[in-house]
Parts: C-alpha cells; structure tokens; sequence
C-alpha cells in the first residue's frame, strides 16, 4: 500500500493570506501547506480521502492520473469544496464516481451543488454516485478492500475517521471514544490531526495529538492538519518523539 499525504494544512492552508508569520514566509516547500486530503494506492486502485479546494492544484503537482472512489470525513468546505473537480476523472475514465460518506454529509453534498444532484442534469457537470456509510461498520471497494468507518468526534460533531488495513488517516478530531480507539489496535501508520498549541475546540492541539498517538502506539504516526502558528517543519522536527513525525505536501509512506 502506497500513501501520498496531499495536504498537510488547515482549513486557510499555509502560507495564510495576508501573513508574514515565519512560518508563512518559509521558502522550504514542506512549510506550504494545502488543504488536508490523502491518496490511498492499493493493489492497483486509487482511494482519495477528502477533496478540499486544493485538489485539482493536488492532482497535478502528484501526477494522479486515475481515482477510483471518495472517502469523505465530514461536510466542512475545506473537505468536499473541490468535488465539481472531479470532471476530467469522469470523461477520462467514463466512470461515475464513487462517494462514500455519511448520510448527512450526502444531503449536505446536494445543498452545495445542487446542480449536481438536479432532476434534470445538464452535459458536463460530476457524475456522482453516493453510497452512505454507518459509524464503525466495515464496508468493502472492489470485493478485496475492507474499510473501517471510525467514528470520531469534530467538536460536538460526529465525523469519520477511516482505516484501510494497518493504515488508519483521522483528521478534524477533538475526541476519540475508547470504543473507537479499540479500532486502531495494531496500526503501522497513523495520520493524526495536530492543530496548534494552544487550546481549540474541535482540533486536537499538539499536545493532545501526541498523547493520543502514544496511546494508539502505532508503529509511526505522522501529524497533518498543521496551521502555521505550529512552526516550521524543520523546528517541528527538533521536539518530535522517534516514532511520530510532521507530515508534508507530497510525503510517500509504503506500508508492506
């Protein structure tokens, strides 16, 4: 299994308009920082977790040349805003696409593109088919590929978190349940959210996010969702423990 972190950043991404932080006027490419979303390659299918505003810029800065379905977290812009891009994935593959989420995220999806979802669609819009999703109950892509839809807590709203054999990607978390936590026994490869340092309400702060990997204990975790009040890669990398590390922009992680 191959994983491309294609997003590393908050909801405003790094740089952020209009700041001259240092961390936004690093010119190291692992500080900018696109809107979260991952890419999951697995015996031959591409899965994409979330497709925020920066997907079509995430496409061609990683040479995707297929996706075969969507997995959506949660409803918040910065995670779906981009699907009206996945036109040139219908007419090149002339393929209806795939999207799994939860109901509520599904009814939210036709509010913000009813054009989409219209009763009478015109020539070229998406062609979405949705497929609605329940906390915590295993689901299967392509006969071979067993999903876990973990529940997990944005807030005060239940949102999904997804694992994929030793891989699990949870992003916009404040709280995982301990019945949930009992889904990530055994992980190789955890993406966690880590927001900033201090306190937020729907995020995990820093601090949390390492205390939350160290109890999960998979073999290496790696923390996206990173705002640019975190600090600089490099920095973030002086007070990492050994099994965690800041992800960034086009990272590649193999999991045999």
């Amino acid at each position: 299994m191959k994983i491309t972190i294609l997003g590393s950043g908050t909801s405003q991404g790094v740089p952020v308009i209009g700041c001259n932080c240092n961390t936004c006027i690093s010119d190291n490419p692992k500080d900018h920082r696109l809107r979260s979303s991952v890419l999951i390659e697995s015996k031959g299918r591409n899965i994409l977790i979330d497709i925020g505003p920066d997907f079509r810029q995430q496409m061609l800065t990683n040479k995707v040349n297929h996706i075969d379905s969507i997995l959506l977290t949660h409803e918040h812009n910065d995670h779906v805003i981009g699907l009206d891009d996945i036109r040139p994935f219908n007419f090149k593959q002339n393929l209806d696409m795939p999207v799994y989420a939860l109901d509520r995220v599904l009814n939210d999806l036709s509010n913000k593109f009813g054009y989409i979802f219209n009763d009478s669609p015109y020539p070229g819009i998406p062609r979405i088919v949705r497929h609605p999703l329940s906390f915590n109950v295993d689901f299967v892509l392509f006969d071979d590929i067993i999903i876990t839809p973990i529940k997990i807590m944005h807030g005060t709203l239940p949102i999904l978190g997804f694992r994929v054999g030793n891989f699990a990607y949870i992003t916009d978390a404040s709280l995982i349940e301990e019945q949930e936590m009992s889904l990530l026994d055994g992980l190789d490869v955890l993406v966690l959210n880590a927001l900033q340092y201090r306190h937020h309400y729907s995020h995990f702060t820093f601090r949390e996010a390492l205390d939350v990997a160290n109890k999960i204990n998979s073999k290496a975790t790696y923390l996206t969702h990173l705002s640019h009040d975190l600090g600089r890669h490099d920095d973030l990398l002086k007070i990492m423990p050994d099994h965690i590390f800041p992800s960034y922009d086009s990272l590649v992680i193999h999991i045999n």
